[in-house]
């Protein structure tokens, strides 16, 4: 298949062969001018073929091979301490007390670090760079997995975007409370400010790379709020007489929580987006993958366990939703910490929907200057239109326990575990032992199991809600 960009004419084929117990991949590539580009960088749309399958890969508007290890290290950092760390108290630890909640969190570390070095191995399989997840799964698998890959991931990734603007929608009103009681600004109206402000970073950050310097402020602002919900908490639990952390509800009701408590902890470490992230690294993009991701994995979560152990402690299953409500101390104090919630929740969206916003520029042209009329132009309509969407929903449903639990359950045990061992399996079935094929044989059945058992236990709490808080609803 033969296509046109900026001079250059590329004929892949790739034919998968085996040959002493190893799978091969050839390709041959032929070109009219610019022979000595660094293809890495450039952007392509490539046809990969065997004897019955065929999978387009469409051209990138965005920037690819520009960063660093560390500064990857940060985007991923970014994600797990995001604002979601302040739910964690009570949508992880509350469910499953002591016991099920440190070693839960410890396992689900584990396991995420494990699962996503797998994607991060397959990043140049075959010969080439897998810049998305649904590449990745288009060429180990062809069209139909391309096709269900990119649902799973883009639903994964907008629910993730609605529970941020609920968070930075809750961060507003938390500010705004501690100033005033009359109660006229609502939730619904916070999300809408949290959802326009959103709106007007996405237009002013055209790519993932783009942000830089904002990796740095994230970095601060979360710094800020883990802080000082951690010593708030720490003296409230000092002052306070002993709480309960017995696990709250009927026999029934622990089971549903425990599942749904479950996906809560697979979704605090995973981005659902690996190979975009990966996309941006520098070569080699392995190495240097595996080093953010130790990074992401040690340094990076000791704020996720600090807040989630403590604000636990401090107020047993009392533990709110947003640990930043249950805290007391000078207002000035929760404020900073709100408003610097809020800020870090704008920033971390901009990252987990940019696998849209490149999917959308690439597929509508949008090239050259960040500034040009047509461009700018663009990114206010079509961006804007996404977070409206994100936002209407979000104001409608604004219950973020439950949006952790159901996002976790229905794309990111999917993509994370099920997909990512099942690639690596048969990417490698040659390299494998049957020990090994084994263990990811059981990988994919039992978080498979965990994906249908976790989706229903979600459904049930959001209809639980539903019940008790009408649409729209100020909670």
């Amino acid at each position: 298949m033969a296509y046109n960009a900026e001079g250059a004419e590329r004929v892949y084929f790739l034919i998968e062969e085996e040959e002493e117990g190893e799978e091969r991949g050839s390709f041959v590539n032929s070109m009219e001018g610019h022979r000595n580009d660094d293809v890495s960088n450039r952007p392509t749309k490539q046809v990969y073929s065997d004897h019955h399958l065929a999978v387009e890969i469409p051209e990138t508007a965005h920037q690819i091979s520009s960063d660093s290890w560390f500064q990857v290290g940060f985007v991923l950092t970014t994600g797990i301490n995001s604002a979601y760390v302040l739910g964690y108290s009570g949508a992880v630890m509350v469910p499953l007390g002591w016991v099920g909640g440190v070693v839960g969190l410890i396992l689900a570390t584990a396991i995420s670090l494990y699962a996503n070095a797998l994607i991060a191995q397959l990043h140049e399989f075959g010969g080439k760079r897998h810049i998305r997840y649904r590449d990745l799964a288009g060429f180990i698998y062809g069209p139909k997995a391309y096709s269900l890959t990119w649902i799973l991931q883009y639903v994964n990734l907008f629910m993730i975007n609605v529970g941020y603007v609920i968070l930075a929608g809750q961060a507003l009103k938390a500010t705004y409370v501690l100033f005033t009681d009359d109660n006229a600004m609502k939730l619904p109206y916070c999300i809408a400010v949290a959802g326009f402000a959103c709106g007007l970073f996405a237009i002013c950050i055209p790519h993932l790379s783009a942000l830089r310097i904002w990796l740095g402020f994230s970095t601060f602002f979360s710094l800020v709020y883990i802080v000082i919900a951690f010593a708030l908490s720490l003296r409230d639990g000092i002052r306070a007489p002993p709480r309960d952390y017995g696990i709250p509800g009927s026999d029934i009701n622990k089971v549903f929580t425990t599942i749904g408590a479950s996906a809560s902890l697979v979704f605090a470490f995973n981005t659902g987006m690996l190979p975009e992230i990966q996309a941006t690294v520098k070569q080699p993009v392995v190495g240097n993958m595996m080093k953010a991701l130790y990074f992401q994995f040690t340094v990076g979560v000791l704020p996720l366990y600090a807040v989630a152990f403590m604000g636990y402690w401090a107020y047993g299953n009392e533990s709110s939703a947003y640990l930043l409500n249950s805290v007391s101390g000078p207002v000035w104090v929760k404020a900073f910490a709100n408003i610097s919630a809020f800020l870090q929740t704008v920033i971390a969206l901009h990252i987990f929907a940019s696998p849209m916003y490149e999917y959308l520029d690439t597929k509508y042209g949008i090239k050259g200057s960040a500034l040009a009329v047509k461009n700018l132009a663009f990114r206010v309509t079509v961006r804007g239109g996404y977070l409206v969407v994100t936002t209407l929903l979000a104001a409608a449903l604004p219950f973020i326990g439950d949006f952790m639990s159901l996002t976790g359950a229905i794309s990111t045990f999917p993509l994370t575990f099920i997909l990512a061992n099942h690639m690596y399996l048969v990417a490698k079935r040659n390299k494998l032992t049957s020990w090994q094929k084994l263990w990811h044989w059981l990988n994919v059945i039992f978080f498979g199991f965990m994906s249908v058992a976790a989706a229903v236990a979600a459904l049930r709490l959001i209809a639980v809600d539903s019940k008790n808080y009408s649409i729209f609803a100020d909670i």
